[in-house]
């Protein structure tokens, strides 16, 4: 019988598959609780401020009540901005999603995933010598999620990026 090859992740040198015991790709990881929050409270300030456009007297005029729910809306809007940020990792690398901004970065450009103690978020030390914040990756909506978020990208990054020059 034929001696099947090893797996494409399977690393000769160490005899081991470098791929145990990490997540499966893509995965998301994001400030859930944070989302939790945030989102209901864009849709109640948006309600409360079209509630308070409908409850003013009769004097008052359409561009006041649309001004009102226009306030409304631009909360709101910021509430959701708030709640955007994210970290996807995929086989072809990882996309970094933070307030306003976006990122994609190959595996490769990855150098290292640090999340010091009282640090508000990881931060990805990249190739180019610049750093770039994950918001998604955050102490503050639970210390041991994020720390165990960031072990999973850090593991990711070790496997996916070892193929890289240099490394």
């Amino acid at each position: 019988m034929p001696a099947t090859p090893p797996p494409a992740d399977h690393d000769r040198g160490t005899g081991h598959d470098r791929t145990a015991g990490l997540p499966a790709l893509p995965v998301t990881w994001r400030a859930s609780r944070t989302r939790a929050v945030l989102l209901p409270v864009a849709v109640l300030l948006v309600v409360m401020f079209a509630a308070m456009a409908a409850a003013l007297p009769s004097n008052w005029h359409a561009y006041d009540r649309g001004a009102l729910v226009v306030t409304g809306l631009l909360f709101a809007a910021a509430l959701v901005m708030l709640s955007r940020p994210r970290v996807t990792a995929d086989p072809a690398g990882v996309t970094v999603v933070n307030f306003v901004r976006s990122r994609r970065l190959a595996w490769a450009e990855i150098v290292r995933v640090n999340l010091r103690q009282g640090d508000p978020w990881a931060v990805l030390d990249l190739a180019d010598g610049t750093t770039l914040a994950t918001v998604g990756i955050q102490p503050a909506a639970g210390r041991e999620q994020a720390v165990a978020a960031a072990r999973a990208l850090r593991d990711l990054v070790d496997a996916h990026g070892a193929a890289a020059p240099g490394r």
